[in-house]
This record gives structure tokens, C-alpha cells and sequence, in this order.
């Protein structure tokens, strides 16, 4: 059975979609089957493949709220071993709609229960916001990764996140785990990322991820290209990154099975 994995916090800008797309890519490169799910209305992790709005006939939405099958909104990317499911903006509607649905808060659970086995990693890019649609995608998951920016509000928020992961957790998801807190966006150069490195790692110990992302150029021109930075270019600082997160979780999964 696939592996769920949320890509979450509720602060924006943080790298959680690049993170999304780009461990989501490395993870196929090194031929692992894995499906997308773009949970977040921006749509930014599905145009970050290659997949416009115009080109989307069937989206979570229409899986969560009209009750689609979710073989049928599944599509193909340009990169080998990785599927995506589509999101649109039709998926603010769902913050609205879902309460009325009895168990809401699993019905993306059910909704990936049939495809699970297909697929080695199942990533899932959740809105920043901790409404009913992310609460769905820590309920779907087995783990949860947290992107945090080398910044000085770095951990604002983080908390609040914490607390809702402790939640369902308790309530709804006993076997929830954190998979790590990872860095993003770091400069080396300035003494204040390096700080707010050594902060996290020192709070949070053995659940930081020992891959840091570093600030890259090429990350930020990939999605305009409707690339993963690996396939944009693999010799990047940003694709070499990613390579080692997406080789510390199989890594990590390896151990925990044996």
C-alpha cells in the first residue's frame, strides 16, 4: 500500500507546493510510482507539472464533492512514474460544501482507498489554511512534512499547525506522524538563515530533516516551464536537493519497514 504523505503549513511562501512537485518528481526519477494531488485551489503544483485549467476535466473537487472516480480525474505528467490529480478553483467551494457531507472529514480517504495500492508515494499539496480541506489530507496521510523558511518568523504558526496535527491525531488519524520539518530557501551566506537553521534543528531535534533546500534560481524559473526543477535541470543545486530529500524518505520508510 502506497505511503500518503501532506506537504503542509498554513504560512504561505514557504516553499510548501515547490516541495510538493519537485519530491513528488525525484521520487518518480528514482522509480518510485507516485500521484500528486494538488489539494490547494491555486492549482500551482498542477501547472508546476505541465497541466494547465483548461486542459482539467475532472479535478479533486469533482472527486471530494460530486463523487467522481478518482481513476478518471487522475491524468499523466511528462515525467516518467508520476500522476497527477488535478486542482481547480472550483476547490474554495469545498471549504463550504464539504460540512454538509456525512464524515467529512474522510471522504478523500475514501476517495484515494481504491488507487493506493497503484502507487509507491502518494504527495499531497494542502492549501496554506487549516480548513476541512487540509484537515481531509492529514486524515488521508500517514505523514505529515513541514516546510519551514530559514526566515525570523519561521516558526510562527508552526504551533497552531502542531496542534491541529495533535488533533487528528487524537480524533480522527491515531497513526499520523510528523515525516520531518524541512528548511527551505536557505542562503548560506547570510548569518541570520544560518541562525534560524540552527533554532529549528536545536527545538526540534531528530524530526528536522537533515537535506536543507538552499535558495536556487532554477527552482524558481521551473514552474513557469511547467517542469520540476529535475527535469528543468538536473544538475541544479535545487534538483540535487530534492534528489536527497526524496533519498532520505525511502531511506527512512526502508528502516521503519525492516
Amino acid at each position: 500500500m502506497g505511503k500518503v504523505i501532506a506537504i503542509a503549513n498554513q504560512k504561505g511562501g514557504v516553499g510548501k507546493t515547490t516541495t510538493a512537485i519537485n519530491l513528488s518528481a525525484a521520487l518518480a526519477i528514482l522509480e518510485k510510482k507516485t500521484l500528486l494531488i494538488d489539494a490547494d485551489p491555486q492549482a500551482n503544483a498542477s501547472s508546476g507539472v505541465g497541466v494547465e485549467q483548461e486542459d482539467v476535466k475532472h479535478s479533486v473537487y469533482d472527486c471530494l464533492i460530486n463523487g467522481i472516480d478518482i481513476k478518471d480525474a487522475i491524468v499523466s505528467t511528462s515525467t516518467p512514474n508520476l500522476d497527477l490529480l488535478p486542482a481547480s478553483i472550483d476547490l474554495v467551494g469545498a471549504e463550504v460544501e464539504l460540512p454538509k457531507i456525512e464524515e467529512r472529514e474522510e471522504v478523500l480517504k475514501k476517495a484515494i482507498a481504491p488507487i493506493r495500492d497503484e502507487y509507491d508515494y502518494i504527495i499531497i499539496d494542502c492549501s496554506p489554511s487549516l480548513g476541512l480541506v487540509t484537515i481531509n489530507a492529514f486524515t488521508a496521510s500517514n505523514s505529515v512534512v513541514i516546510p519551514v523558511q530559514c526566515q525570523y518568523f519561521a516558526l510562527e504558526g508552526l504551533g497552531k499547525l502542531l496542534n491541529t496535527i495533535k488533533i487528528v491525531q487524537n480524533r480522527l488519524n491515531t497513526e499520523l506522524q510528523i515525516e520531518g520539518i524541512l528548511l527551505t530557501m536557505l542562503d548560506a551566506r547570510l548569518r541570520l538563515n544560518r541562525q534560524v537553521a540552527e533554532d529549528v534543528r536545536h527545538h526540534f531535534k531528530q524530526i528536522v530533516f537533515d537535506t536543507l533546500i538552499y535558495n536556487n534560481v532554477k527552482l524558481a524559473e521551473a514552474p513557469s516551464h511547467g517542469q520540476s526543477v529535475i527535469m528543468y535541470d538536473a544538475s541544479s543545486t535545487g534538483a540535487i536537493n530534492y534528489m536527497n530529500l526524496a533519498n532520505e524518505i525511502i531511506e527512512k520508510n526502508s528502516s521503519e519497514i525492516n
